[in-house]
């Protein structure tokens, strides 16, 4: 039975790796859960899964959770704030941890997991984006495994097993095209947060589905798969797969190219992050070629998704870039799904606040100095979002750089 420790845990990586583990008591148990603001969701979590320690986010909630489980015998240990997350992270005899905070707030805790000796997996793309050239040399150190645990990576991770050193060529990500994937360029500015928020394929969190929109999501998880996997950016491409049936592809050395493919269920991906190298029979639905249909493909529209390209210039330059890039982003759409800036307005920022990083980047920053970017990053958006000009930018490019 293989010890879990889980950040965020109200989430949907969360909940549905808490699905797993109901489904397999006898394969997993849970050690340690951490969650963002849900009071009520998590006392239902401590209740049924029994951890030995529990982090909320908010420690203003904190007398809140320890009242609401008092009867509880025996009583887990409860800590709160970032702080506290860190210390579920790195608790106890945990052999692996499941990284499902969304955004930047998932790296100091993935860090500590690292330095504890515990396994990854990875459900949380900022935590390479931002802080890869800090999070690799820790995994080397430590022995650790890094392993994906979304669809995509997790997609190209299948495919490499059985793989010799030496034999990838190129890595195709497949991308759904997200909520707008079929409206004219023209009409994208009239978006609203609740046409941005349905996403023809997927059921995620609200920043990740607004990611999705954008296509920043794919640019991020060119970056993310450039760490896991040593891949130069030009043998890394996106291909528009509407179904989501085809998860991601590898093409080898001699043109063979292999691919995943599943329904579209965040369950599988995460369960072999937990398996591996292990393959655990399951009563889900199996893939029915006949009942998917056809499956599709196109180039993305660069002119209607400007963020996928940006992050490609991005990741080339490197240093501490990423993480400005990913901090500006989530200030972005934070301040979209308040409806204070528009949807078109999102890229034009980010890329304003990166133009405007470049003298600043480091190319091989400590964590210090990314967490320093992170912070400086969000500070940069918020103020330009505010500012009476309207945002301009040159190039949906970061050609400037």
């Amino acid at each position: 039975m293989k010890a879990i420790t889980l950040l965020g845990s109200t989430g949907s990586i969360g909940t549905q790796t808490l699905e797993i583990v109901t489904q397999y008591p006898d394969q997993f148990r849970i050690v340690g859960l951490a969650a963002g603001r849900n009071l009520q969701l998590l006392c239902q979590q401590i209740r049924q899964f029994r951890p030995e320690i529990v982090a909320i986010a908010d420690p203003d909630q904190l007398p809140d959770l320890r009242a609401a489980i008092a009867d509880l015998d025996p009583q887990p240990q409860l800590v709160a704030g970032e702080s506290g997350v860190v210390e579920v992270a790195a608790y106890g005899d945990s052999e692996a941890v499941v990284t499902g905070i969304v955004g930047c707030a998932g790296l100091l805790p993935t860090i500590a997991a690292i330095q504890a000796g515990k396994d990854i997996a990875l459900a949380n793309k900022e935590t390479l984006i931002a802080g890869g050239p800090v999070v690799l040399p820790l995994v080397e150190k430590h022995g650790i495994k890094l392993l994906p645990a979304d669809s995509e990576h997790s997609a190209i991770f299948q495919c490499l097993q059985g793989v010799p050193a030496g034999g990838l060529h190129r890595i195709i990500l497949t991308a759904s095209g997200g909520a707008f994937r079929d409206w004219p360029v023209e009409k994208l500015s009239e978006v609203t947060v609740a046409d941005a928020l349905k996403h023809p394929n997927w059921s995620m969190g609200r920043k990740i589905t607004v990611d999705s929109a954008t296509l920043m999501n794919k640019g991020l998880e060119v970056i993310e798969a450039h760490y896991l996997f040593g891949v130069d950016y030009e043998h890394i491409d996106i291909v528009i797969h509407p179904q989501s049936i085809i998860h991601s592809l590898i093409e080898l050395q001699d043109t063979s190219v292999l691919a995943q493919l599943g329904w579209p269920d965040m369950r599988l991906p995460l369960l072999y992050a937990l398996s591996w190298p292990e393959r655990i029979a399951t009563d889900w639905e199996p893939l029915d070629l006949v009942k998917s249909g056809d499956l599709t493909f196109r180039e993305p529209n660069h002119q209607k998704y400007p963020c996928m390209q940006l992050a490609y210039e991005v990741g080339r330059i490197g240093g501490a870039m990423p993480a400005v890039m990913n901090a500006a982003n989530e200030q972005a759409v934070a301040l979209f799904l308040e409806e204070k800036i528009r949807f078109l307005e999102i890229p034009q920022v980010i890329e304003t606040v990166c133009d405007r990083f470049r003298s600043q980047n480091t190319l091989q920053p400590s964590l210090e100095d990314i967490l320093a970017a992170d912070q400086w990053a969000r500070q940069a958006l918020l103020s330009l979002s505010q500012s009476p000009t309207p945002v301009v930018t040159a190039s949906p490019q970061l050609s400037a750089i």
